[in-house]
């Protein structure tokens, strides 16, 4: 190994953070305030012998910088940083441990776990012992890029109107892995995501915005590595500028294959959406590997116990919890994000316990520090900005707590929708679930896409399984099925798994359908899983984040039911869109225009329902009229003048339904009926007719 010229090294500058090639060199810096010097390392093509190593000669507010001429883009780089090992001051800095830089905007090769990777003698298991041997060999390195890249004279991003957006969320690797029409080297790729049958068949949908989870450079877990598993969702970031190498079929050239599958999104006027996760990395608690953050500055980057900080603040469940309240920190994640809005072009990011973000060392903050970067931010400002908000920290559950500008996902949604179509919640509980939740979000000038609705997600039952598995059955996760929820508030409609009889296929067939009904025809934004549209299954699993295969990839060997549940997708997307009065962009409150309501609520005897009848635990039968013109007078988006009746039967047995009176209307249409998804013929009945809801199903009626 060669060290460089002491000569050669220029000063370089603080900013900006990372390896930045300039056309002649490459500008190193990094934040540390407690180091002692650091070391950047500089590896052959192959990313395994090291070839020079330089120490960073400036020191300016707490940043270590330098310049080296001639270095360029594919260089393989670490850093080595120097300081006290100090575990019971929070300190954990070893110069034997190659360190990646949280700016890296490209990795290259995977985590080998070999004891060598622990600040400590991992086999002591004692953290305050020092471990000097050379983790090197066992890391994957930093790769400086050519951040250029021809975007053919693409606009940039094309916002779609909240009111019109439909989330679609989707697994990079998982969605395409099976995909007869992608070629099989292009499957499990951002290539292959972003592959023309892959983009037109999303498009297809009438959803608008593909929310993609992680792809943010991650670990796999030892202890899953060790099962014959992985982590397969990604929920353990290490890198929060990089696109994750194993998810590019060039490797070398992974950044500018993602940009090229959002150019493809955007050509066909899709947004992508990203699942960050800020809230904690893949380092662990004080027995946890020295990857990166750690052996940088261990005391800023995370949050400490403030009496023995030898310990760390665990409010994610992970073993650390990144310190947004360090100035530092905060402004590497709001750097974070907006380069992947300004350089990668993405359209918004869902975050992962998203109250994490929003912690102050006095729990969570709504005017906290990140919370209020983000607010003031010209370019977070034009972005969708979606929080998942709890976490399993001291008062992290937070729905509806977050400020104005950020959408939520609403698991009271989810919540009420299941019990809703399993009968246990009455009519009363899912009315404000259909209407966005106004409660908890209609407040400082908040729209109804503040509540992001779902009924499934990627943590939890498909849709498919949620009306075939009454319980869990996580066994392939090796964890003898104690892992994942036992909360599922689902019903196998009477068998536990797969069967063939007739009448209970048919009755899951419907129940799917009651769902995506209820869920793309509620105020408010929806969000529907990928492959729930046409019934995609995970046997029962309901933990699948450690599943690389069958289990979790999408399935496109779609039998007919599966079709024609797609086909049932678009018509209510295409109705959704067509239909202003279906995505109001206001709360829905039984406000009056000319004695007309924007919404009531009608009984199975056409009239309203009164207090009384709210209070009946027992009804599971009810209609929501939505008179178009009242609900979108007041409004400066384009007005409906449609009037809507919804009629959602959870009842067992069929419901005698007496379709009530609208104004500057004589009869009502049947546009929707999940029990006749494909009617061959039109029905139109006229005001005080009395229509037979079959038990466990909906149906939509819009004025003639």
């Amino acid at each position: 190994m060669a060290s460089i010229q002491r000569g050669r090294i220029k000063a370089g500058v603080p900013h900006p953070r990372g390896a930045t090639w300039d056309g002649n060199g490459v500008n190193f810096s990094l934040f540390s305030a407690h180091a002692e010097k650091v070391e950047v390392c500089i590896f052959d093509s192959s990313g395994k012998q090291e070839v020079e190593r330089f120490e960073l000669p400036e020191y300016t507010d707490q940043i270590f910088h330098g310049y080296v001429p001639d270095l360029g883009p594919g260089t393989y780089y670490g850093y080595r940083v120097h300081g006290p090992y100090q575990p019971e001051a929070g300190h954990r800095f070893n110069a034997n441990k190659l360190l990646l830089d949280p700016y890296a905007r490209a990795h290259a090769g995977e985590l080998v776990w070999n004891p060598a990777c622990f600040g400590y003698k991992m086999e002591s298991g004692d953290d305050l012992t020092f471990d000097d041997r050379d983790s090197a060999p066992f890391m994957p390195k930093c790769v400086v890029v050519d951040p250029g890249f021809d975007w053919r004279g693409h606009p940039g991003r094309n916002p779609i109107g909240w009111n019109r957006t439909v989330l679609y969320e989707a697994h990079v690797r998982g969605f395409t892995m099976r995909h007869p029409d992608v070629p099989e080297p292009l499957r499990g790729s951002y290539a292959g995501m972003g592959d023309r049958h892959v983009v037109d068949y999303i498009k297809s949908l009438g959803v608008t915005s593909v929310e993609l989870l992680p792809i943010h450079t991650f670990i796999n877990d030892s202890h899953l590595l060790d099962n014959g598993l992985t982590n397969y969702w990604g929920y353990n970031s290490i890198g929060f500028f990089a696109p994750d190498p194993r998810y590019a079929h060039d490797v070398a050239n992974s950044l500018r294959e993602f940009k090229e599958m959002v150019y493809r999104f955007h050509e066909a006027g899709l947004e992508v959406i990203l699942d960050v996760v800020y809230n904690h990395t893949a380092e662990g608690n004080e027995k946890g590997a020295t990857l990166s953050f750690k052996g940088i500055d261990n005391a800023s980057y995370y949050r400490l116990l403030p009496d023995n900080p030898r310990y760390y603040i665990n409010d994610t469940g992970t073993g650390n919890t990144v310190n947004l309240s360090h100035p530092r920190v905060l402004q590497m994640v709001t750097d974070s994000l907006r380069y992947w809005v300004e350089e990668m072009h993405v359209d918004g990011f869902r975050f992962d316990l998203g109250t994490i973000l929003a912690r102050e060392p006095n729990g969570f903050d709504n005017q906290s520090g990140f919370l209020k970067a983000c607010s003031q931010d010209p370019v977070l400002g034009s972005v969708k900005l979606i929080a998942e908000p709890w976490d399993c920290g001291p008062g992290g559950y937070q729905v509806g707590g977050f400020p104005p500008g950020w959408s939520e996902w609403n698991d009271k949604f989810r919540d009420t929708v299941r019990d809703f179509w399993r009968g246990e919640a009455p009519a009363a509980e899912l009315a404000p679930r259909l209407t966005a939740s106004a409660a908890e979000f209609n407040h400082q000038g908040r729209r109804p896409w503040a509540s992001i609705n779902f009924v499934t997600a990627h943590d939890g039952f498909t849709l498919n399984d949620m009306v075939t598995y009454n319980d869990k059955h996580n066994e392939a996760n090796n964890e003898d099925n104690k892992d994942g929820s036992s909360d599922n508030r689902s019903w196998n409609c009477g068998v536990e798994g797969p069967t063939d009889d007739p009448d209970i296929t048919t009755l899951r067939a419907r129940q799917m359908r009651n769902v995506l009904a209820t869920l793309l025809l509620s105020q408010g934004v929806p969000m529907l899983l990928a492959g729930d549209e046409f019934g995609r299954t995970q046997q029962g699993n309901n933990n699948a984040y450690c599943q690389d295969n069958e289990i979790s990839w999408v399935d496109w060997d779609i039998d007919e039911s599966g079709q024609a549940l797609i086909r049932f997708v678009r018509t209510l997307t295409k109705l959704r869109l067509e239909h202003p009065a279906l995505r109001n962009t206001r709360f829905l409150t039984g406000r009056e225009l000319d004695g007309v309501r924007d919404v009531a609520w009608i009984n199975a005897n056409g009239t309203m329902i009164d207090d009384a009848q709210w209070g009946d635990g027992t009804m599971r039968c009810f209609g929501m009229m939505i008179d178009g013109p009242a609900a979108t007078a007041d409004s400066a988006f384009r007005q409906d003048d449609s009037t809507f009746l919804l009629v959602f039967n959870a009842y067992y047995d069929a419901v005698e339904f007496t379709l009530p009176a609208c104004k500057d209307g004589e009869v009502w249409q049947r546009v929707i009926d999940t029990n006749d998804p494909e009617p061959d013929e039109t029905v139109v009945l006229p005001i005080g007719e009395v229509f037979t809801v079959t038990g466990r199903s909906v149906v939509v009626f819009s004025r003639g």
